[in-house]
């Protein structure tokens, strides 16, 4: 998986709870791959990680959201969590940078409870999707069609149900991430 990514940016939209290893495990394997990755939130300065039952580490934000474009970045990865994402999706400048990826065509990959903030963007209406079993009504309501595998491809979308699908969620993840064209624009 080296240089697949070379020359893509990618944004990691998080608020303070995210699932912890749902950022560092497709952060790295997005590395690896030769992407640039920066995270990006509302929070400045840092943000803290949710460790599966307790708080977990503190990582610092490359760049916050009000200064961060989508035409900024090739791909956009959301981790899970319950705490993040329903923080994200009562911040209308959070929801709108996920909705410009869709509008744009641009790739997305979402795991876990990540894929609530697609609910609030209104993106997934139409489209096959997985996620953590507790937000599939929330999923069937906007009008996805879930199922309960450990990945899903559907379009620019890639989602995946919790940290046990990981490799399988970053393999797929990259392979899409690796079949757009670089069109990010310089920070």
């Amino acid at each position: 998986m080296a240089n697949e990514l070379t020359g893509r940016r990618v944004a990691i939209l998080v608020e303070n709870g995210f699932e912890q290893v749902e950022l560092t495990e497709p952060r790295q394997a997005l590395d690896r791959a030769g992407a640039q990755t920066a995270i990006v939130s509302p929070v400045s300065g840092q943000v803290r990680g949710w460790n599966f039952t307790q708080w977990g580490d503190s990582f610092g934000v490359d760049v916050e959201l009000a200064n961060a474009g989508p035409e900024n970045f090739d791909a956009l990865l959301l981790p899970g969590g319950v705490m993040n994402p329903d923080k994200l999706r009562m911040n209308f400048e959070a929801v709108q940078f996920v909705r410009t990826f869709f509008d744009t065509g641009k790739p997305v990959a979402a795991i876990c409870h990540g894929p609530w903030m697609l609910v609030e963007a209104n993106v997934v209406r139409g489209r096959q999707v997985t996620s953590w079993p507790s937000i599939r009504t929330d999923l069937v309501n906007a009008g996805a069609t879930w199922v309960d595998r450990e990945v899903v491809n559907d379009s620019q979308l890639v989602t995946s149900r919790k940290p046990d699908d990981i490799p399988a969620f970053n393999r797929v993840m990259i392979e899409l991430f690796a079949k757009a064209r670089p069109v990010a624009k310089a920070a």
